[in-house]
């Protein structure tokens, strides 16, 4: 249990809106594949490596709601099916911990402020670095060769921003 921050996969009502639409956001196609890949596929709903044959789909996904030059979109695996989701929120996720991940810090307006590639042994120490800097409101952790988002970071108490 970590006091400081806040993690955030993807929201599970947008999951099922893709899902029940059978697109994302941007009009790709929801296609289910069985996962093939034995602990590679990164899911952002639960936060965990998908298991050879679970049924997963790759779709666009957008991270920040906020405007402007850092507002990428991107390729995200999640479950086909609706899933348990990630919880508890103020961990990180054990099962990413062996990824050495970028933190993009940004600020209120979604202008980023600095990047740290950091391994799953510092990673607690990192983001509660960036989030005592008060020009910090938000982390996204990313996928440190493809860039891939993973999820969101907010302090504690604070509810999930548009960045996050």
């Amino acid at each position: 249990m970590n006091p400081h921050f806040r993690i955030i996969p993807l929201d599970k009502d947008l999951l099922n809106r893709i899902r029940e639409r059978g697109h994302d956001d941007f009009g790709n196609p929801l296609v289910p594949t069985a996962n093939a890949d034995e602990g590679g596929t990164p899911l952002r709903c639960c936060l965990r490596e998908a298991g050879v044959g679970e049924r997963v789909a790759l779709i666009a996904y957008q991270p920040a709601s906020i405007g402007g030059p850092y507002a990428e979109v991107g390729p995200v695996f999640i479950h086909a099916d609706e899933c348990s989701g990630y919880d508890p929120h103020d961990v990180y996720p054990e099962e990413f911990r062996h990824r050495t991940q970028i933190l993009r810090a940004y600020d209120r307006k979604g202008c980023q402020l600095d990047n740290q590639i950091v391994d799953g042994v510092e990673v607690e120490a990192r983001i509660s670095e960036l989030l005592a800097r008060v020009d910090v409101a938000f982390i996204h952790s990313r996928n440190v060769l493809a860039g891939c988002y993973m999820f969101g970071i907010v302090r504690s108490g604070v509810d999930a921003q548009a960045g996050a």
